[in-house]
């Protein structure tokens, strides 16, 4: 399965009162594996970010004003993701942004050249509730280490993701066992090793004889018939 985790940075926070993206970062699964066949773009805007989204990514107007526009990236973005599941954090936000900078152009919604969308913010409230699930939070979470995240960007946020949405996923799906080995040439990851058949040991008859003892005295006890017996052979 091909799985694309997006980020965008953008000037504020409303496309409908014409913020803009200015940033975004796209990396590549195949198969619950990193490919490093990314995608990353600065894009200008031809606005002055807000304040408050400066102070978040850093990403100046002077910065800006060389990178190409939005309509120059939008054939390869598109390109990048056609049919691929998208992963995005706090979803919402981002297919906004995206859906409103293809409806500019005349073009089909974003979300229309998806297979699908993963919103990691609802499946971590949902695995932790209550709980703090900003990016930040997962990463102090799963053991993944964003210490050299100072600013948002769009592409260093999308790799964190990746890292988290493969530890927040990452589960026992079928009866075998995946055995990491560490040797002294490198890793080594052995093949799944199935489970042995199943033996059933019947019990002897005088271990049936000492459960229904067990039982004769329960039901003294509840004067009746306890509810064990419903299950038990000797009932």
């Amino acid at each position: 399965m091909r799985q694309i985790v997006l980020d965008t940075e953008t000037t504020g926070l409303n496309p409908r009162t014409g913020d803009r993206v200015i940033e975004i970062g796209c990396v590549e699964i195949f198969n619950r594996k990193l490919t490093g066949n990314n995608f990353h773009r600065y894009i200008n805007p031809e606005r002055d970010s807000d304040e408050a989204a400066l102070a978040v990514h850093g990403l100046t107007t002077e910065f800006l004003s060389d990178k190409p526009k939005f309509h120059e990236i939008a054939e390869e973005l598109r390109a990048f993701v056609q049919d691929a599941e998208v992963i995005i954090h706090n979803a919402p936000f981002d297919l906004g942004f995206l859906n409103h900078e293809f409806e500019r152009l005349g073009l089909p919604p974003f979300v229309s050249h998806c297979s699908n969308v993963i919103d990691t913010l609802v499946n971590a409230k949902e695995l932790h509730p209550g709980k703090r699930n900003s990016l930040d939070a997962l990463c102090d979470r799963y053991g993944i280490s964003n210490a050299h995240r100072k600013l948002h960007g769009a592409l260093l946020d999308s790799e964190l993701l990746a890292d988290v949405y493969l530890a927040m996923t990452r589960g026992q799906n079928m009866l075998s066992m995946d055995v990491e080995v560490e040797e002294a040439g490198g890793g080594a990851l052995l093949e799944a090793v199935p489970l042995g058949e199943i033996i059933v040991v019947s019990a002897a008859a005088d271990e049936l004889a000492e459960h229904d003892a067990v039982l004769a005295a329960l039901d003294k006890g509840v004067k009746g018939e306890c509810v064990w017996r419903k299950y038990s052979p000797q009932g």
